[in-house]
């Protein structure tokens, strides 16, 4: 977690507004690229909910735990038992063989056992079992001081349906959710993700338009680039100071985004404790930063594109604004002018579709694209060149 949130006051307004209703009539979809810091404000959106009165349930949505609708239903039911392991409930008396008089119901808690219990004992589908367990959770929640629940998946763009194996979560949990919220249980749906989520839920459910309200995460303005670099320094008394030109530099080198701003800080920071205990000057060693990025940030993805998608990318790179959105037929006309073989439109929209799945870019509703990683068309052109021949 960082020392010091910056420009993120809006995103905060629109969190609390949603926190105020009792009624759930809508659900939120926090979105942006990597980097922007998405994870860092959904942990800072916790505390806000617990001081209003809500209770928290949530982890990460990671592909391998959504595959299927039973994965969904273990996970949301492993979530609920963090919150509702705290009560107890009354297990249902057990008659005696015989002729004596059954045993006196005990006091048990409502732990993942008896959730599951719940969920195995309903007849139906997936879908139907959830409801029954966040329905008894609810029974149980509603006579408590705490008693609406914030359910926060980051990562949701892991989710999707899957028709060839008959497997649906995505559409199951914004079925679920919008089952019980009818029926007046507040319990809201907090989801994370790459800008390819919300699409997605349009996608699966195109009632999802009305059912959740979307904020977009974006780059910091320069001012609060430079307050998300000085204000923690200023807070911790630090002997080191960062000179104007060093901040100018951070500033350009991260270009807005809270994790670069991050990385760069505590690489400079480090750097610098070694070139004073030398006697050295201390400076921002920028190259060797940006390389030690590459390597951090950068190369495993790199690492797992094709030679052809490459070029690809290096073509998007080479356009003239490359952080914004382009279309299939920019990137034909491009790919002719700067390669000796350039790809077809057909071509492009084949490997976009394969570099969206390894969210490298994504689309967007009105059919552009744009990259999915942050600063990655620099990386490009500082660390790759196509074939000539």
């Amino acid at each position: 977690m960082p020392p010091y949130l910056a420009g993120r006051h809006q995103e905060y307004e629109e969190f609390d507004q949603l926190l105020e209703q009792a009624t759930i009539l809508e659900n939120l979809v926090l979105t942006g690229l990597r980097g922007v810091g998405k994870t860092v404000l959904l942990e800072t959106f916790k505390p806000r909910a617990i001081k209003a009165g809500w209770l928290w349930a949530g982890t990460d949505m990671t592909e391998s735990a959504m595959v299927s609708e039973a994965m969904l239903a273990t996970r949301i039911l492993a979530d609920l038992a963090l919150i509702t392991a705290s009560l107890t409930i009354e297990s249902p008396p057990t008659p005696q063989v015989g002729f004596g008089k059954s045993s006196d119901p005990i006091q048990v808690p409502l732990n993942y056992e008896v959730l599951v219990s719940v969920h195995n004992s309903t007849p139906g589908l997936v879908a139907d079992k959830i409801k029954a367990v966040l329905e008894f959770a609810w029974l149980h929640l509603q006579n408590q001081s705490k008693q609406r629940v914030v359910f926060a998946y980051d990562e949701a763009q892991n989710l999707s349906d899957n028709s060839s194996g008959d497997q649906f979560p995505l559409s199951v949990l914004l079925d679920v959710f919008q089952s019980i919220q009818k029926k007046g249980i507040p319990f809201m749906l907090v989801l994370t993700g790459l800008p390819t989520l919300f699409p997605k839920l349009v996608e699966a459910r195109t009632y999802s338009e009305r059912m959740f309200r979307v904020v977009t995460v974006s780059r910091l303005s320069d001012t609060e680039s430079r307050e998300a670099i000085l204000v923690p320094i200023k807070k911790a008394n630090c002997p080191v100071v960062l000179s104007d030109e060093s901040v100018d530099t951070i500033c350009r080198e991260a270009d807005g985004y809270p994790y670069f701003i991050q990385f760069i800080c505590r690489e400079v920071y480090d750097v610098w404790i070694q070139q004073i205990s030398k006697n050295e000057p201390p400076s921002v060693p920028i190259d060797a930063i940006q390389r030690k990025l590459d390597t951090d940030f950068f190369a495993g993805r790199w690492a797992k594109v094709a030679d052809r998608q490459r070029q690809l990318l290096w073509v998007i790179a080479g356009l003239d604004h490359p952080d914004e959105e382009f279309t299939i037929q920019e990137l034909a006309t491009r790919s002719h002018e700067l390669l000796v073989k350039g790809f077809s439109p057909s071509q492009i929209s084949q490997m976009l579709v394969r570099l969206g799945e390894q969210g490298l870019v994504y689309k967007n509703r009105f059919g552009k694209y744009t990259f999915a990683v942050p600063l990655l068309g620099q990386f490009i052109l500082r660390n790759y060149v196509p074939p000539t021949s």
